[in-house]
């Protein structure tokens, strides 16, 4: 599984359709995106191992910038970042798009 993560509007899926040579079809039914957005409750190990059967993985960083002052959304961004942290665990290849430049932080491309 390749997961790849960056800034929302980054070009996650742009560099996924370039690098994978997919059109919109193929990236939808191969990756899945905004995978971030983890609901409360929701078992973060069981859903890293679902996902890490998809070949692409792709999640928004939501780490960065003022901590909320809801602690239902620092609780969310906590998750959210739990989740990434064990996708990139699980994953052969982890991927960092920021400006629409890809940094390869785990493994090799494809």
């Amino acid at each position: 599984m390749m997961f790849v993560t960056g800034p929302a509007f980054a070009g996650k899926r742009t560099f996924v359709r370039q690098a994978m040579g997919w059109d919109e079809d193929e990236l939808a039914r191969h990756a899945v995106w905004d995978v971030q957005n983890v609901g409360p409750e929701t078992d973060l190990t069981a859903l890293a191992d679902e996902l890490a059967t998809r070949e692409v993985v792709i999640a928004c960083e939501v780490g960065g910038g003022v901590v909320p002052i809801d602690a239902t959304q620092r609780a969310q961004r906590e998750d959210a970042g739990r989740l990434a942290c064990l996708l990139a665990e699980r994953a052969a290849c982890v991927v960092r798009v920021c400006c629409g430049l890809p940094q390869v932080l785990k493994g090799e491309l494809a």
